[in-house]
């Protein structure tokens, strides 16, 4: 059997030899505050204790102590914490100094701590021992980044389920299943005049359908957490004069956009970004789209439509008159390709979650930012015809009837962009997830469908390597396997003093 055929178990790995510098930094905001603290790890830890309060304070218990300078003289009074290696967040020796939330203070502090050898440590670089010293996982140590960037309360508790391990076990219990298959397979490889045969029974494709359904499961979520992460990107697009920015400074509760009666206003593209029930939307007002001689407003529609290719969600505005031969046009122009069926906006459930993902069956959903915008119709300007606001199912999918003007209406497209955005009413057990996370997935289901093939074909050595591809992909979701380099990309994000 080929050595990368070796099964390593699964589990956080570190990936440098246990460091022998003690690092300090803020763990508190600058500027001022009531508390400031200042964070130590690492193997001086005990020594700068002794230095700075006098003697080392009992583990795990705040003690009141005077903040001394070299000379003796007091800095501050606060409390401080010591938590002794391995039981600390780090792995290491850890202290913690509480004082007065003053800058010069916090400076004071922290420069006497590097006098007496600790270094001033880098963004994230507590965090990344405590990935290092095999305390979390690759997974739990971006979660507490997310936990803090949260921008909203749905995104704060479901960092919160990822920091707790729930995205790290369900990873863990796919690799475990995988490792347990890996190993069937290679039996049926090393001992091949056996008279069983492992790979033609039923077991084998059992155990392929169970990976598959437990894959597809953790990729639905996976996406739902990363649109909750990173939000949905929407663009406002359509002919000039039907209500765009209206429509945009209706939807942000503001005036964010210029409106005139004048075609062509809008040249750039505008940006707003809004919560829908917790729910993150990234909005692109876009410049009107028709044939102009302008040579800015010919700039204004290019960047039109690049805007409109790379969104989730198109709303193509038309006004009270509804669609015209010209709004199918531009319809027609974000097609994929020659002949290829516009993404139309299916009739939303209002009382339903999204259906959860076909399982089992082999096929594999794409990535939905690699497909056309889902196209959401809005016919605009109903107060000029005293229509009423609904939702129409048509040919071309929902065209939902509304006035920006007014705001009737305004709640349907709301609930409508909930709905297709993934928003669910509950997201009880949902986690966050990065868009390393769904590539990494994205791999592990190209190589799942790959092994059915091998499979069929019977191909021993071929199925052994798309499982082992499965188990590199999943391991890098978790920092099993991984690199340097990715590993500074992901802490160099965090703030300093975690």
């Amino acid at each position: 059997m080929k050595d990368h055929y070796r099964i390593p178990l699964p589990g956080p790995l570190p990936t440098k030899p246990p460091t022998k510098t003690t690092i300090a930094a803020p763990a508190t905001p600058p500027g001022r505050g009531g508390i400031g603290v200042i964070r130590i790890s690492g193997p001086k830890v005990e020594y700068i204790a002794k230095q700075i309060l006098g003697d080392l304070p009992s583990p795990r218990h705040a003690a009141y102590h005077n903040f001394r300078d070299a000379s003796g003289e007091p800095i501050d009074a606060g409390l401080a914490l010591f938590f002794p290696a391995p039981h600390s967040f780090t792995g290491e020796d850890i202290l913690e100094l509480h004082g007065h939330g003053g800058p010069v203070v916090m400076d004071l502090l922290l420069n006497r701590a590097i006098r007496l050898g600790a270094t001033l440590a880098k963004p994230g670089e507590f965090s990344q021992r405590a990935f290092l010293n095999g305390k979390i996982d690759l997974l739990q140590a971006e979660a507490i980044a997310d936990l803090i960037d949260s921008v909203s309360e749905q995104a704060a508790k479901s960092a919160q389920r990822s920091l707790q391990g729930q995205f790290s076990r369900a990873i863990h219990a796919l690799l475990q299943r995988l490792i347990a298959l890996r190993t069937y397979v290679e039996a049926a490889i090393d001992f091949p005049d056996d008279d069983v045969d492992f790979l033609s029974g039923h077991d084998t494709d059992h155990r392929l359908t169970t990976i598959t359904k437990d894959l597809d499961t953790i990729l639905h979520a996976a996406h739902q957490g990363n649109l909750l992460r990173e939000g949905t990107h929407i663009a406002i697009a359509g002919r000039p004069n039907v209500g765009k920015s209206s429509l945009l400074n209706a939807l942000a509760g503001r005036d964010t956009a210029i409106v005139t009666d004048i075609p062509g206003t809008t040249r750039d593209v505008l940006r707003e970004h809004i919560h829908i029930d917790g729910h993150p939307l990234h909005i692109f007002d876009t410049a009107g789209l028709r044939e102009t001689r302008d040579p800015v407003e010919q700039q204004g529609v290019e960047r039109a439509m690049d805007t409109v290719q790379n969104a989730d969600i198109l709303l193509l505005v038309v006004d009270e008159k509804g669609p015209r031969p010209e709004d199918e046009k531009i319809l027609a122009r974000f097609q994929p390709h020659p002949g290829a069926a516009i993404r139309p906006s299916p009739a939303p459930s209002f009382r339903q979650e999204l259906p959860e993902p076909a399982t089992g069956d082999g096929k594999h959903k794409p990535d939905p930012r690699q497909s056309p915008p889902t196209i959401i119709i809005v016919q605009n300007k109903i107060d000029l015809i005293d229509a009423p606001p609904q939702v129409i199912t048509t040919e071309l999918g929902i065209r939902i009837c509304l006035s920006a003007k007014t705001g009737a209406g305004l709640h349907l497209l709301r609930t409508h962009l909930k709905v297709q955005a993934g928003s669910r009413q509950t997201t009880e057990g949902l986690f966050l997830a990065r868009r390393r996370h769904l590539d990494a997935l994205e791999r592990t289901r190209l190589a799942l469908d790959s092994a059915r093939q091998q499979l069929a074909a019977g191909a021993a050595e071929l199925l052994a390597e798309d499982l082992r591809e499965m188990q590199q992909a999943l391991g890098e979701i978790t920092g099993q396997y991984t690199s340097e380099d990715l590993l500074d990309r992901i802490f160099s994000s965090f703030c300093i003093g975690k």
